[in-house]
């Protein structure tokens, strides 16, 4: 180890880093944490280390940025309540999905029956959203739209069902299966494929991934069932985090915010949205890139930011510390806390670990620990 090495390296909390073989995919993505693709989801094993260190035990976790529901789903697997937002409608429904309580064996039960009237329903004719019409070949829009007609509404599972068909439609689009996330246009034609290494041909259709997903989703949620203690709870609002209330003060905030301009949440389940009539609300994320020129992004990211954490931290107790885990390239939440009225406690760098996919380099992130003044 070089100099500059061992210098880097005692700047990191060694704790909350961890590299690809100490910490496998498959443990990242363990039980109900892989139960659907999401860009810019931070390791299960950071968000338990943060609320063991910040929230005692019996007490409510608060994510004001609840994404994908990794910071729920941890707290009540540790005797935590939580309680989440997201102005994204399908990211509620994800968290929602995840924090349930599922009867497993129900859940596997519905969710074979669903797929079994789908199979039934994938004759019939009916009509083919815009979204649908662009990006899947006509035998998966077919199948996508039978299961769809398939899921009960009221029933325990549609829930579970609605992201059987999602992440299904994620895999049947027409994209190359080497860019899967990000894709910008369709592809109908051979294409070779970094992935597979070979020639790859556009997906035909949708049906081999609602069998493999209905039985992944059942396994997943059997699995978290079987480790989920009794008692702690999680309540999901599908609402703008500058907008949050709580009866009951929150004992800590452990989020990951949406950063400048990297990701759109919305864009990034625009299939979802498509199948499942969802109501997009992207001009109004934070962070989004359709705020304009880069200088005018940079200055509406931080009054958002400022906004939203000054109302995360009315939700608290008093003195509860606010864990926020960021990459401040720009410099900007110094002051962000300031103007929301925290006080930064610590700032602690963390290597991460392929937290969206594979990099050419080393990256970095921070976690801040703020409280009120």
């Amino acid at each position: 180890m070089t100099g500059t090495q061992e210098a880097l390296y005692a700047d990191i909390d060694l704790e909350l880093s961890w590299s690809e073989s100490e910490l496998p995919q498959s443990e990242r993505t363990k039980h109900v944490h892989g139960l659907h693709p999401y860009l810019g989801k931070f390791p299960p094993q950071l968000a338990e280390a943060l609320i063991r260190r910040h929230c005692p035990e019996g007490g409510l976790v608060l994510d004001p940025f609840c994404g994908s529901g990794t910071t729920l789903v941890e707290a009540v697997g540790l005797a935590r309540d939580a309680v989440g937002c997201d102005i994204s409608a399908f990211n509620a429904l994800l968290s929602q999905e995840k924090t349930r309580r599922h009867d497993a064996a129900a859940a596997t039960a519905g969710l074979s029956a669903t797929l079994a009237r789908a199979e039934r329903l994938a004759h019939e004719a009916g009509d083919v959203p815009a979204y649908l019409a662009e990006w899947y070949g006509e035998e998966a829009r077919r199948e996508l739209l039978a299961y769809r007609r398939a899921i009960e509404p009221d029933r325990p599972w549609s829930g579970l069902a609605s992201l059987v068909l999602t992440r299904a439609a994620r895999s049947a689009r027409l994209v190359r299966h080497d860019a899967l996330d990000g894709a910008r246009s369709p592809v109908r034609e051979p294409y070779w494929c970094h992935k597979h290494r070979r020639t790859c041909l556009p997906t035909v259709g949708a049906q081999r991934f609602l069998r493999r997903y209905s039985t992944d989703i059942a396994a997943r949620v059997a699995a978290f069932s079987a480790l989920r203690p009794e008692g702690a709870e999680a309540a999901v609002h599908h609402l703008d985090a500058r907008d949050l209330r709580l009866e009951r003060p929150a004992d800590a905030v452990v989020t990951s915010p949406p950063y400048v301009g990297v990701i759109d949440y919305h864009d990034q389940h625009a299939y979802a949205y498509a199948l499942l009539d969802l109501a997009p609300r992207p001009q109004e994320e934070i962070g989004s890139r359709s705020r304009g020129s880069a200088a005018r992004a940079v200055g509406a990211y931080a009054d958002d930011m400022v906004a939203a954490l000054t109302a995360s931290a009315a939700c608290l107790r008093p003195a509860a510390p606010l864990a926020i885990v960021v990459n401040d390239r720009l410099g900007l939440y110094g002051e962000i806390l300031e103007r929301a009225g925290l006080q930064l406690e610590s700032r602690t760098l963390r290597h991460v670990n392929r937290r969206t996919g594979r990099r050419a380099g080393e990256y970095f992130e921070e976690i801040l620990v703020a409280r009120a003044l």
